[in-house]
């Protein structure tokens, strides 16, 4: 099972996100790197050598950093000697109702395509940025059902290779034959979905939990970095306030992890995460010196949480949307 991975400036997560998937069963992780200033890139060549992925410098494409990488990942010896790929970002975590990967492929019996769905996890309250494990201290998270906000009810597919040719940053392209998709309850899709129905529950099986936004400062470290995919829409207040839900307690991806434990007991894992923590740190004040930067800090924080819409509000909003009268 091939994990494809595309990161800038990750230091300070990357090793609970690797320990993480490695526990559910990713057997390689095809990694990624995108000029990076935190010391991510020697983390990454560090895990290479004890031999826990395969890392490759990304280069920019037509498209973006991340397009580029997914064309690149096809042509890998890893990526043919697959069975099952999930392309994925460091801030997303699969979190299976029960087991790991495998269980969830069996599960799903004759599916080619499992859509993945994101379960957005908003800032907690946080103001603040502090190293730690994000799924410890991130555990408040979007209603199920969403009810609106469409932005928030994306997808990203683990997917038998054979069924598609390539990867895609949301699905695979390039379909082989007549690919079948579940979602992540488990039922059939008679089509590729990019978006899930956020007006019923969409969990029963899987969730993605999507990390997208961390603490204030995390926020405005993460806006000012930019984005792989060129064709993303801005980090900026908007996706602050589309995306930080917390009306819901999720806990369960705080358990522990062993290999994490472990990896930081190697000297130089310790060092380069510690590193990538001080990086953090010192490049929230470096930003603060800049008004365009304070500016969108002060408004993030002056928005606090985000109320999540009822189904009345939204069934009304989808009215006007069709042009009919709210009710």
């Amino acid at each position: 099972m091939l994990a494809l991975l595309c990161v800038k400036d990750e230091a300070a997560q990357l090793v609970e996100w690797l320990a993480h998937h490695r526990a559910l069963g990713v057997t390689d992780v095809l990694a990624f790197s995108n000029d990076c200033s935190d010391g991510t890139e020697a983390l990454l060549d560090r895990f290479a050598d004890m031999g826990w992925l395969v890392h490759l410098r990304a280069r920019a494409g037509q498209r973006g950093v991340q397009w580029k990488a997914l064309r690149e990942a096809a042509a890998h010896p890893l990526f043919d000697a697959a069975d099952w790929v999930l392309p994925i970002d460091v801030d997303e975590f699969v979190m299976p109702r029960a087991g790991g990967l495998v269980d969830l492929i069996a599960a799903v019996p004759g599916a080619d395509c499992i859509a993945l769905t994101w379960r957005m996890f908003g800032s907690s309250g946080f103001v603040r940025y502090a190293p730690g494990r994000v799924t410890e201290r991130f555990v408040r998270c979007a209603p199920d059902p969403l009810n609106w906000g469409w932005r928030c009810a994306m997808v990203k597919t683990l997917w038998r290779r054979g069924s598609h040719g390539r990867a895609g940053v949301h699905r695979p392209l390039d379909p082989v034959g007549a690919p079948v998709w579940v979602d992540s309850n488990g039922d059939r899709l008679e089509a590729p979905r990019v978006f899930a129905d956020y007006r019923r529950p969409a969990y029963g099986l899987v969730q993605l939990n999507h990390y997208a936004l961390g603490d204030a400062e995390s926020f405005v470290v993460k806006a000012a970095r930019g984005r792989a995919n060129r064709e993303g829409s801005p980090v900026d207040t908007g996706y602050w306030a589309e995306r930080n839900l917390n009306q819901a307690e999720d806990r369960r991806a705080a358990v522990p992890l062993p290999l994490m434990e472990e990896w930081l007991a190697d000297g130089e894992i310790a060092r380069l995460h510690g590193e990538g923590v001080a990086w953090r740190q010192a490049r929230f004040a470096e930003l603060m010196r800049e008004e365009a930067w304070r500016d969108l800090y002060t408004r993030v924080v002056m928005a606090g949480e985000s109320r999540a819409f009822s189904a009345d509000e939204a069934a009304a909003l989808a009215a006007l949307a069709r042009g009919l009268p709210a009710r």
